[in-house]
């Protein structure tokens, strides 16, 4: 026969396994959710972690080339720089030697070059030479004519130049002048040479 105290204790028994049973289910969910939750930590970790490495990589490899860039330029500015003073250098040789250039034999030859040349320049009916001291001995009045009627100018010749070598030719009232000193003339030159002497220099060109 059973008894009110049996069946409370059956019943008891009952309710506790579904209790427990129950609380399994929930910890196997929780332990599942755990799992989860963790491991899509952990995909999300490696993600991060990787885009950070491509993102160092990166910019590692945007600093070396930019650092590469900034030593060729800094190269280059050198060469350059070095370049420059050598020509400078050489020009300032050439300068200096100017002034032996009336001694040499075909100086006369030199300087009615360079009158004619002048006198195309200066585009005026009337003109006058200011000559260096050498180059009046050159102008005599055989060659004087000549270059009158050769530029088709009334010519005549004035004092030396201020400074230099050579041949200046203006209108009297000193309005238009062509210099063709030698110093002005290599002034001039310097920037259409500088790049045949520095070939000349590296051994470029015999």
């Amino acid at each position: 026969m059973v008894t009110v105290e049996g069946n409370i204790e059956a019943l008891s028994q009952a309710i506790l396994s579904e209790a427990r049973a129950e609380i399994d289910e929930l910890k196997r969910n929780a332990q599942s959710q755990a799992d989860s939750v963790r491991k899509r930590a952990q995909e999300s970790a490696t993600k991060e972690r990787t885009a950070i490495v491509e993102q160092a990589i990166q910019e590692a490899r945007r600093l070396r080339s930019q650092a590469t860039a900034t030593a060729q330029l800094k190269a280059r500015a050198l060469e350059l720089e070095h370049r420059e003073r050598l020509l400078d250098s050489v020009f300032q040789a050439v300068a200096e030697r100017l002034p032996k250039v009336p001694q040499r034999e075909d100086y006369g030859a030199i300087v009615i070059h360079l009158a004619r040349e002048a006198l195309s320049q200066l585009r005026s009916d009337v003109g006058e030479l200011l000559l260096d001291e050498a180059a009046r001995g050159v102008f005599t009045q055989d060659i004087l004519d000549d270059l009158a009627k050769t530029a088709s100018v009334q010519l005549t010749v004035g004092g030396p130049p201020a400074a230099g070598f050579g041949v200046i030719a203006r209108t009297p009232d000193g309005h238009l002048q062509f210099d063709n000193t030698l110093e002005t003339r290599l002034r001039r030159m310097q920037s259409s040479i500088r790049s045949v002497v520095y070939r000349v220099l590296m051994g470029e060109v015999e």
